[in-house]
């Protein structure tokens, strides 16, 4: 799901985690009660290998927009004000401003938006920095196995470190040749193709490299840890 961003004055609480239980929009409560009941769900299942799976996951149905979708908190961050942090267990922890990002190498790709709420957008491109080079860069230590996400409205979300590094994953600014818009998580969000559109943090601000799995904002919700498209895994 299209439901990621970042933002130091928006803290996590804002949003409610375990520990601290701020009240849930009707969004939230509705998405909650959707794990609850495992709404959407086929029971079909794919086979997962690349090469022999279909292009359309089970329960899915495919547009040509693409549609929005967020927590509610839509962060105003110009590229001017915009940075990356990149620490945790790494050997190179770094910040980027805007202009440290376009200094990158330059990354592009075309993949598929797969989206909990059943929806799917085919041959969307992308253009940005590839999440391999960050992870070259920052040379994660032999203990992290994970990556925690943070996003400008103080979402989050978890993935092992191996999903992270897949290379078709990037940090995209550009979609379709044009920057990023702020309703679709720009300037910066991530993307990972492989996974269910949550997992694809927009407003991205922040990479942590873990040792122990983190579960994000809508994983403690209900939502699959993995979210595999292909196998269903859209709750856990």
């Amino acid at each position: 799901m299209a439901t990621d961003s970042p933002d130091d004055t928006i803290p996590d609480a804002a949003l409610g985690t375990d520990d601290q239980k701020a009240p849930e929009s009707k969004l939230v409560a509705t998405k909650r009660a959707w794990a609850r009941e495992g709404r959407l769900l086929t029971g079909a299942q794919a086979d997962s290998t690349p090469a022999a799976r279909p292009r359309l996951p089970p329960g899915q149905r495919l547009v040509t927009n693409w549609p929005v979708l967020d927590l509610g908190i839509l962060p105003d961050v110009g590229a001017d004000d915009w940075t990356l942090t990149v620490d945790g267990l790494v050997d190179h922890p770094f910040t980027w401003r805007w202009a440290d990002f376009q200094d990158q190498p330059a990354f592009s790709d075309t993949s598929d938006i797969h989206c909990v709420t059943s929806w799917s957008r085919y041959d969307n491109h992308w253009r940005g920095v590839s999440a391999g080079h960050i992870v070259a860069l920052a040379r994660p230590q032999a203990d992290a196995a994970h990556v925690l996400l943070h996003s400008y409205d103080g979402y989050t979300t978890n993935l092992s470190l191996a999903a992270f590094s897949a290379a078709d994953v990037l940090l995209a600014a550009t979609w379709q040749g044009e920057p990023l818009t702020r309703e679709h998580g720009g300037p910066v969000r991530l993307v990972v193709p492989q996974a269910y559109f949550w997992k694809s943090a927009k407003w991205i601000r922040r990479i942590q490299f873990v040792n122990d799995d983190t579960p994000g904002f809508w994983e403690v919700r209900g939502y699959h840890n993995e979210g595999d498209p292909w196998t269903e895994q859209r709750y856990g």
